[in-house]
């Protein structure tokens, strides 16, 4: 066994990777789980068991026993991680690692997407926030929850396709196939669709942002048909955006790289939009996480 070992974590709104490696970055061992690991969700202890439940499994795909933990130095880039308090409670959890290191997620989004060097990334996913390093100053934007912010994420983008079916069918707005096909989730029942947000599965529990996150293949499925409700909400993705673009090119940043599957999926129409500032990510933000994990512990 080496003396040495970087782990990244890349914990999302609904699942987990970890990714085990040596000291040239090369991986040893990857694993994944779909369980939510935000650091909002039940004060952390979500994201506690995700990531204790991939410990053994990633240094397992590794060939490594899971006493190598105790060499290893750890970075844990975490959905809701933009409060200082979420992150330092996590980071004192009983981990078996020589070192944790916890960020945001989207630190590792942007060390992987620019692989370390100056840039700036917009994550666009269920949620979403923008982040930049600019000769050595960290700017953040965005990123502060389903209901106070996430301009750009899909969650949003899902939650609004949902309310202009509402307006289609109370024929204040014109009905397309695309609404046509959201009412027919819901068996064709406004009721059923507004039973939805406030009490998801019977329980009073109201629909969260992945759950109005699902619609977002619905929606580039009738994009895809130029469907008018589909390519009214393209715009209003594109409107969303343009303000997090804006606001770090103005700040000087030259490359902008998008992240999440959202994200990814707008690429073509982004390309069109903002010409060379968007750039496609070099790396995964699960090995940004490993990036920052050896930036972070340098040395033998």
């Amino acid at each position: 066994m080496a003396d040495k070992y970087y782990l990244g974590i890349d914990g999302g709104g609904t699942n987990c990777r970890m990714r085990l490696v040596d000291t040239d970055l090369q991986t040893l061992g990857d694993a994944a789980i779909d369980s939510p690991s935000n650091l909002q969700l039940r004060d952390g202890d979500a994201a506690f068991e995700a990531v204790s439940a991939l410990i053994p499994r990633v240094y397992a795909n590794a060939g490594l026993p899971v006493s190598a933990a105790a060499r290893t130095f750890a970075c844990a880039g975490m959905a809701g991680g933009r409060l200082e308090s979420a992150r330092r409670e996590f980071s004192a959890r009983k981990f078996p690692f020589a070192g944790l290191s916890v960020f945001d997620d989207i630190d590792i989004a942007r060390a992987g997407a620019h692989a370390g060097e100056d840039g700036a990334v917009l994550i666009v996913g269920t949620g979403s926030a923008g982040m930049a390093m600019i000769e050595g100053i960290r700017f953040q934007i965005g990123g502060w929850g389903f209901h106070l912010g996430d301009d750009m994420a899909g969650a949003l983008l899902g939650r609004e396709l949902l309310r202009r079916t509402l307006l289609a069918n109370d024929e204040m707005i014109a009905a397309t196939p695309l609404s046509d096909a959201v009412l027919a989730r819901f068996g064709n029942d406004p009721g059923a669709l507004m039973a939805f947000s406030f009490d998801f599965d019977g329980s009073g529990r109201p629909a969260r942002p992945v759950d109005y996150g699902q619609f977002v293949p619905l929606f580039f499925e009738y994009f895809e048909k130029n469907d008018p409700l589909a390519v009214d909400l393209m715009q209003f993705q594109l409107a969303a955006m343009d303000k997090y673009v804006d606001w770090f090119t103005q700040r000087g940043a030259k490359t902008i790289a998008v992240v999440g599957g959202f994200g990814t999926r707008l690429y073509p129409q982004l390309e069109k939009r903002y010409g060379s500032a968007i750039v496609r990510p070099k790396a995964r933000p699960l090995h940004g996480a490993v990036i920052l994990a050896r930036q972070l512990y340098p040395g033998p």
